[in-house]
């Protein structure tokens, strides 16, 4: 060992704190959210139900492939309810189910979180987040 005031490098710097791993939760979260369009197609379902086109109309974009794939994910997942309304004419409107209501205060903060660190070209998340 060096004498005081002549201390090696590497005993001189700090000691780095290794990362740690993310829990599981918040990973299967992320997989969950981390997939474009998702979070999006789940902020226009928390003003309330919408048939398919509302909801495409409501998420600038995405096309109608996109949105199909993700409500049928969403739907496996427990978060939106699928409704056919008989007819005629048939129609199917989608809502959040209690699980997927459940995540507005997570969306709320998460928008609170963005407007005052992203750049405002990120701003546009709908009304109802803003409080």
């Amino acid at each position: 060992m060096a004498e005081p005031g002549n201390q090696t490098q590497e005993e001189a710097a700090p000691a780095v704190e290794q990362c740690m791993a993310p829990e599981s939760g918040i990973t299967r979260v992320f997989q969950m959210l981390g997939k474009r369009w998702t979070g999006l197609v789940l902020a226009a379902l928390m003003n309330g139900p919408g048939h398919f086109a509302q909801l495409r109309r409501a998420v600038p974009g995405i096309s109608e492939r996109m949105l199909s794939d993700r409500l049928s994910e969403l739907g496996a997942l427990g978060l939106v309810v699928r409704t056919v309304e008989e007819g005629p004419p048939l129609r199917v409107s989608y809502r959040l189910s209690d699980a997927g209501l459940a995540l507005k205060p997570a969306m709320t903060e998460l928008t609170r979180w963005a407007d005052a660190h992203l750049p405002d070209e990120a701003a546009g998340c709908p009304q109802e987040f803003r409080a």
